[in-house]
């Protein structure tokens, strides 16, 4: 059995070494397995390598993209090492401002930079790097519940814009011979999601930043990210709409929002929080969404259903059995927002839903770094922009619960 597996596999292994074995053929048959053994064990502990190395890699870029977005990003804006190197020179010392400059005007950049207020560092900054307006995505992603749950759509434009299907098509049932009058027809909408400005000015000594042990990448994405995400989070949620997104509870029935959409306004229960009103809340959502629904609220909400058991005293609630995997609500998971109100009378306390199906993030691509070492002397302040818009996209996919009186 072993001579047939030697020598089955002989002509595998003289390939991979080149024909290594006839130069130096052993005098014995034992010699002869022994060498061939010893040149099998190489070649398959070369390929067990080379495999483990392409898992590795592909593991690495499927994190990436689980993250950010990474093959999204990458595909309109190229990686550019030079590029990269010049903006570090530029955000520690102020260096490589002719380089950026003529950057920032031509291809991909200057179609990013379209309708900005851009061209030097006095009328608007400079794009950041790839690399580092990635790291940022990544970092809010992570933190940000309405970034995990919505879709985001990255744009090169002010503004992105969909169609709206009212799915009204009329139908009926006739005989062989019957007349078959007119029916109804769906009607197309336009369904527009402008963007806003959103700004965070981190600040640091010039020390600082000559320091090369700073890794000035990381230092602006943590810098910035609790900033973006303390007015992302709220505008998310709440905001009017005017210079920032259209907040998931202004769409409500009887809110600023109600009639911005074709479709209609987010459906609104009024209920006190109990077993059986949660209940009905949830069946009260279409079966299509209701597979992929998720229950958002505040601490101060989870926190009060916590509380509540059921018949024979057993909680409601059930908490995450590890720490990567959210709490479950009546089967169905819980994500935490302190965007959204307490659970007091009157207040929209809890949103249910399909939050992927029914609101949509216009992620506006690239971030500007504004440099300024004057203003705030010892220190440079970096004011970092970014266009972000939000608004409702399915008023069918979500179900809002209004805390009764």
């Amino acid at each position: 059995m072993r001579t047939n597996l030697l020598l089955s596999h002989a002509p595998v292994a003289l390939r991979r070494t080149g024909g290594r074995v006839m130069a130096a053929a052993p005098t014995t048959v034992d010699g002869m397995f022994n060498q061939l053994d010893s040149l099998l064990r190489d070649g398959f502990q070369q390929r067990d390598q080379q495999i483990e190395n392409l898992e590795t890699a592909l593991n690495a870029v499927q994190s990436q993209v689980n993250a950010g977005g990474v093959s999204v990003v990458g595909s309109i804006l190229p990686v550019e090492p030079d590029y990269t190197r010049a903006f570090a020179s530029y955000f520690r010392r102020g260096d490589s401002e002719d380089a950026l400059k003529a950057a920032n005007t031509i291809g991909e950049r200057a179609t990013v930079q379209a309708a900005m207020s851009i061209g030097d560092n006095s009328t608007g900054g400079y794009l950041a790097p790839v690399e580092w307006d990635r790291k940022l995505l990544e970092q809010q992603r992570a933190t940000s519940p309405m970034r995990r749950l919505a879709t985001v759509q990255p744009t090169t434009v002010a503004a992105f814009s969909t169609l709206w299907n009212s799915d009204a098509w009329g139908s009926g049932w006739v005989g062989e011979t019957a007349a078959r009058p007119l029916t109804t027809s769906s009607t197309l909408a336009a369904i527009t999601f402008a963007a806003g400005e959103i700004y965070a000015m981190p600040a640091a000594t010039q020390r600082l930043l000559d320091d090369s042990a700073i890794n000035v990448e990381t230092w602006l994405a943590q810098s910035i990210e609790r900033e973006f995400n303390r007015q992302e989070g709220i505008a998310f949620i709440a905001g009017n709409g005017v210079n920032k997104p259209a907040g998931l509870l202004t769409h409500g029935t009887g809110e600023v929002n109600a009639n911005l959409h074709p479709g209609g306004p987010v459906e609104v229960v009024a209920s006190a929080i109990t077993i059986d009103a949660l209940t009905d809340f949830l069946y009260g959502l279409g079966a299509p969404y209701r597979q992929n629904a998720t229950w958002l609220m505040s601490s101060l909400t989870a926190a009060f259903i916590a509380k509540i058991k059921d018949a024979d005293g057993r909680p409601i609630w059930r908490e995450a059995l590890t720490a990567d995997q959210p709490a479950l609500l009546l089967g169905r998971p819980v994500e935490i927002d302190e965007a959204m109100p307490a659970p007091t009378a009157g207040n929209l306390a809890i949103a249910f839903g399909d939050f992927k199906a029914g609101y949509l993030i216009n992620d506006r691509l690239g971030t500007r770094v504004l440099r300024d070492p004057y203003t705030n002397k010892p220190y440079v302040n970096f004011y970092v922009t970014k266009r972000v818009g939000g608004g409702l996209l399915d008023p069918f996919a979500i179900r809002l619960l209004r805390v009764a009186a």
